[in-house]
Order: structure tokens, then C-alpha cells, then sequence
């Protein structure tokens, strides 16, 4: 069945095309949620609160766009909301030294896969740095694989901002990972 003959069974009431079209994109879907909520709790909270707003409102979606397009606008709302919502509701004290920058383990014989974690983890740290529009933007771009247009129209602006966004969120990222970290970006 082709995408449009699923939303068509999914409003119908079809819980299982509705799975199949969430199945379709559900990495990139947990992808932006986690990316936008920067820890696992939160993601798995914004990717609920998503898949059941999809649920609810497929009679809502006019088809102008592609379904993976309206689902990840759903997803980075709903984590964007809550990470408002966390922020608002909560008081966060930092009992790290903020003088002392991460460091790896300089011994050779240290696992790749070590670095690896301490980058992703930097990375997640440093896009919680980036304002919403800027994370936003981002996430949709590295992690969702949207278009600059698409970006543009979730967002509501032009390809330009869009394009100085990303400028300015991986120009952000580059100097926060320089300077908290010792691993290259």
C-alpha cells in the first residue's frame, strides 16, 4: 500500500496503517525527538505525546506536504514544548567545576567506541547550548534529513534564515566542542 492509501486507511480508524506509516520514519522521528530533548526520558516522552497528537489529528493533515514532513513537525513541537515546559518547572544546579573541560582518556589502547560516546554525549550537550530556532533547525537538518525548504516551512521563514541558522548552530557547536572538549568536532 502506498503512503496515501495509508493515511487514507489510518483515518478510517486502520490502527495498523497508521503503524505502518509511523514504522516508515520512526528513526528519524526518535532521532529529532532525542536530539531536541537531549536525554532519553524526555524524547521518549515527546515521541509519545507525538505518535498520539498524529493519531488524533490525522483528519488534519491536508496531504500538501509529506507525511515524514508533518510527523517531524509534530515531533520537534512536542519535544520543543517539553523542554519549555521542564525549563519552566525546574531548577537546574550544576556541581561540575565549570573551569574543567572534558577530557578522554589520552591512553592509547582506549577503545575508538570510547570516543565515539564521549563526542555524541559532548555533541548533546552542546546542542542544549543552541536557542530553540537554532536546535530546531539543526536537528532537522543532521538528524531528520529535511530540505532547506522544508526547514523553512516548518519553521515559517524563508530559505535564508534557514541557511544563517544552520550557519550560526554549527559554527556554535564547532566552538563549544573546541572548548569543552578534546575531541575534534
Amino acid at each position: 500500500m502506498d503512503e496515501a492509501a495509508l493515511v487514507m486507511a489510518a483515518r478510517d480508524g486502520d490502527q495498523r496503517a497508521f503503524a505502518d506509516l509511523v514504522n516508515a520514519h520512526r528513526n528519524q522521528i526518535w532521532a529529532v525527538c532525542l536530539q531536541i530533548c537531549g536525554n532519553q526520558h524526555d524524547a521518549e516522552d515527546a515521541l509519545q505525546a507525538t505518535l498520539l497528537a498524529a493519531w488524533r489529528n490525522l483528519d488534519k493533515f491536508r496531504g500538501e506536504a509529506r507525511f515524514s514532513t508533518w510527523m517531524h513537525r509534530i515531533a520537534a513541537n512536542n519535544a520543543l514544548a517539553l523542554i519549555r515546559k521542564r525549563k519552566a518547572n525546574t531548577t537546574l544546579t550544576d556541581f561540575s567545576d565549570p573551569e574543567a573541560p572534558v577530557t578522554l582518556d589520552a591512553d592509547d589502547s582506549a577503545p575508538r567506541f570510547d570516543e565515539q560516546i564521549a563526542l555524541r554525549d559532548a555533541l548533546r550537550d552542546a546542542l542544549q547550548q543552541l536557542s530553540d530556532d537554532i536546535r530546531e533547525a539543526v536537528v532537522l537538518r543532521e538528524f531528520g534529513d529535511f530540505s532547506y525548504a522544508d526547514i523553512a516551512e516548518h519553521q515559517g521563514v524563508g530559505v535564508q534564515t534557514v541557511k544563517s541558522r544552520l550557519n550560526r548552530g554549527r559554527t556554535q557547536l564547532a566552538q563549544y566542542l573546541r572548548v569543552n572538549t578534546t575531541v575534534e568536532p
